[in-house]
């Protein structure tokens, strides 16, 4: 029997690749995804993605969407107050583990296991390995169908005309040498709109570019679905 598992979820490309992974194992099933999001602006944090979106993937992925409203800006302990909740509910439902798409930073996993630590919930890092496995991860979600948008970039990093651009060979091929590519840090934010994760593409559209909290973003919108 596989154990039940909750996914940290995004809406990027590592998350949606770790979905992809996850469901290729014999050990683990996906049940449930999880998103932080802004409650104000109602759209994830980072990626300033829109929540109607995070739904649209949910339904493609065929899953459920469990949701984390927090304030903005959200001190710490707010956000590992609503953070423990879920845990609470997931294992109350019988979920034993809980999977996020981290892929090298040792703190930030660290962070998250002191968080799950005593739950009864392990944590899981599916995508887990070093900085120098990243090129290869990124051909492989590309070559694999994977394809997302670049909805937010640090133009401390990487130049301003990159957001809003689709996270493809063609890009893989211009990022500069000293950015990750699949963005580990902080390079880059992405919306996963197709994949073999989902039963669907997701149809967006770009719409205006904006400065905020010194990172350019891109609003996507969603399209109507092809008949």
């Amino acid at each position: 029997m596989k154990v039940p598992v909750l996914l940290s979820w995004s809406s990027g490309k590592d998350c949606a690749w770790a979905l992809h992974v996850l469901r290729q194992s014999r050990q683990f099933e996906v049940v449930a995804l999880v998103t932080t999001y802004n409650e104000e602006l109602q759209r994830v944090a980072m990626h300033g993605v829109r929540m109607e979106l995070v739904q649209a993937q949910a339904n493609a992925a065929q899953l459920q969407l469990w949701t984390i409203p927090l304030p903005w800006p959200c001190p710490n302990e707010i956000y590992e107050r609503e953070l423990q909740k879920i845990v609470r509910r997931a294992h109350a439902e019988g979920i034993r583990a809980f999977a996020f798409g981290d892929l090298f930073l040792s703190d930030i996993r660290t962070y998250r296991e002191q968080q799950l630590n005593g739950s009864g919930i392990e944590p899981i890092f599916p995508l887990w390995g070093t900085p120098a496995a990243t090129p290869h991860l990124a051909h492989e979600m590309v070559s694999a169908g994977l394809r997302a948008t670049l909805t937010c970039i640090d133009p401390r990093q990487l130049p301003s005309t990159f957001v809003g651009r689709e996270f493809d060979q063609s890009l893989l091929a211009e990022l500069p040498p000293h950015v990750d590519p699949c963005g580990e840090q902080g390079e880059f934010h992405t919306f996963c709109h197709t994949g073999p994760m989902f039963t669907h593409p997701i149809p967006v559209s770009l719409g205006e570019t904006t400065e905020r909290d010194s990172f350019h973003y891109i609003d996507l919108v969603a399209s109507p679905q092809r008949q």
